[in-house]
């Protein structure tokens, strides 16, 4: 039977320390998108770190253009505004990635894993996403990230939608029901860490990326400009993508803009 559990700012709250992330922190009991509803505070930069929840979305949207599915109080929809950041994208993605997972594995007790670049998955099926969105201005750039945790949902629910591949939830792979709330400040906790870790020190961001990433050393298909290309995962570069050794040819970088894998053997 599916658990809802109404979002609460306060209980969100209550264990922030005093990072940037979730200073202010919003709920809408739904909403179109909450990355859109993250830009509209964008105008005033004391805004940086605002954190934007929503128990439904009604155009939340994915990677590539995909929709995020989720029911009502089912999941965790979350939108993080950065403001004037140096940090690039690229390392904003994985650092965004590795929050999520450490997140997942800390408190939910999860062996979870990335698969590049905004994908989480445990036991190999999808249980999280990032949707990273910028503007760009002068020599810095604004972000909002997105996100989305599965939390509630059950078998039914993921065999009723057309999905790229097969997905999970906390509660189906922990067999209990995660509290959302506690789950949330745990998340804005995270958040916080490994944004400051990007903008500090991007080995630290790349060395616990590869610890945790469900590629490195295994073989991969990846789409890249309509073509496809297989080989072994070899490394990272943080601005330049995924490295291959591909099966037929020598050493490739694939960068996450266009690139999507589509088989992990």
């Amino acid at each position: 039977m599916n658990r809802t559990d109404p979002l609460d700012v306060d209980i969100i709250k209550a264990d922030l320390q005093r990072g940037v992330i979730g200073t202010k922190t919003v709920v809408y009991e739904s909403t179109s998108s909450t990355n859109d509803i993250a830009w509209e505070y964008a105008e005033d930069p004391g805004n940086s770190g605002v954190a934007v929840f929503a128990d439904i979305q009604t155009a939340g949207r994915g990677r590539g253009g995909n929709k995020w599915l989720s029911g009502k109080g089912m999941s965790i929809l979350c939108s993080v505004l950065l403001l004037d950041r140096k940090c690039g994208a690229e390392l904003l993605t994985l650092a965004s990635a590795l929050a999520v997972t450490e997140c997942i594995v800390e408190h939910c007790g999860l062996g979870a894993k990335i698969k590049w670049p905004n994908d989480v998955v445990v036991n190999g099926k999808k249980i999280a996403g990032i949707l990273l969105e910028s503007r760009t201005h002068n020599d810095s750039s604004d972000y909002v990230i997105g996100i989305g945790i599965n939390c509630h949902q059950q078998k039914d629910f993921f065999e009723a939608g057309e999905l790229q591949m097969p997905a999970t939830s906390i509660d189906i792979e922990s067999g209990r029901s995660v509290e959302r709330n506690l789950l949330a400040g745990a998340l804005l906790r995270s958040i916080d860490k490994w944004v400051e870790t990007a903008d500090s020190s991007s080995e630290t961001v790349v060395a616990k990326w590869r610890q945790m990433s469900s590629q490195l050393g295994h073989r991969v298909t990846v789409l890249y400009n309509r073509k496809h290309f297989t080989g072994n995962c070899i490394g990272l570069d943080p601005t330049k993508g995924l490295i291959l050794q591909l099966e037929h040819g020598g050493v490739r970088m694939f960068d996450a803009a266009h690139t999507t894998i589509i088989k992990h053997l």
